[in-house]
């Protein structure tokens, strides 16, 4: 079986710390990968707020694997910006520090979440804009070796990309249209399955365009053997369909060792 490889998302796990904090917890737990939600209040943070952030991550010995980019106001459910006319400018101005910081930090993956449905536009437009904007995003993750990620969500109404085949219908616009192949799924195996996607399908089908993987269970978004999803089945449908990348572990701590599950479910890979 193959070893896999772990990342621990920060934005979600160690939250009882301030997050320039957070790093060094996932060290101290025994990680060496941690990825992050755009961890700034503005598209274009101050330098000194990118270097603090540079220097937590590297001072605690750890990779960013995978970054969001600057989704706008998450916690008011805004779900990306890259979609949307009158706020684009900021996610492609959040290009540029994202890829400084991900040269930096050996990063892999940025997801660049899609944006909700803005009442009153025509979809098509929006749909024209996101593809437009995807193609910048992908440039400039070329240059360190990066992929732009895809991801599905759950529980937004608003928010279009909904199954696997609506993500990767997106990447294949940004493909024909622009030459770019470097857009990829980011299958995260809880929202997926919330939105009642068949994941055996995806994960057997589908690997090949698979950027990254996040885990969560269901119902309840805590810790794998939490709710009822087959994690077994899951990751050892990815073994088999020869995944290599990274699995992040995003969830919602709801156990006293957020991480007891690791041995049963992820082949003793942290």
């Amino acid at each position: 079986m193959n070893r896999r490889r772990l990342t621990v998302n920060c934005s979600m796990l160690f939250t009882d710390l301030p997050l320039l904090r957070r790093p060094q917890a996932a060290r101290d737990a025994g990680f060496d990968a941690v990825e992050f939600w755009w961890p700034f209040d503005d598209a274009v943070p101050a330098d000194r707020a990118v270097d603090e952030f540079v220097t937590a991550i590297d001072d605690a010995g750890v990779r960013l694997t995978h970054l969001n980019l600057a989704a706008g106001d998450l916690a008011a459910g805004e779900r990306g910006l890259l979609s949307h006319p009158q706020r684009a400018r900021e996610f492609v101005d959040s290009i540029d520090v994202a890829v400084g910081m991900g040269a930096r930090l050996r990063t892999v993956g940025f997801n660049a979440l899609y944006g909700n449905r803005v009442s009153g536009l025509d979809a098509a437009e929006q749909d024209s804009l996101a593809v437009d904007n995807l193609a910048v995003a992908a440039r400039a993750a070329a240059t360190i070796g990066a992929q732009i990620l895809l991801e599905p969500l759950s529980a937004i109404p608003d928010y279009p990309l909904r199954l696997a085949d609506d993500a990767l219908a997106v990447a294949d616009a940004v493909r024909r249209e622009h030459r770019i192949d470097n857009v990829a799924l980011l299958a995260d195996l809880y929202h997926l399955s919330t939105n009642g996607d068949d994941l055996d399908h995806v994960l057997s089908h589908h690997t090949g365009r698979i950027g990254h993987v996040q885990i969560a269970d269901a119902p309840g978004r805590g810790e794998p053997g939490t709710g009822t999803m087959d994690f077994a089945r899951y990751l050892g449908a990815l073994d088999e369909a020869g995944y290599q990348g990274w699995i992040s572990l995003e969830y919602r701590p709801t156990l006293p060792d957020p991480f007891s599950w690791i041995a049963e479910f992820a082949d003793g890979a942290h």
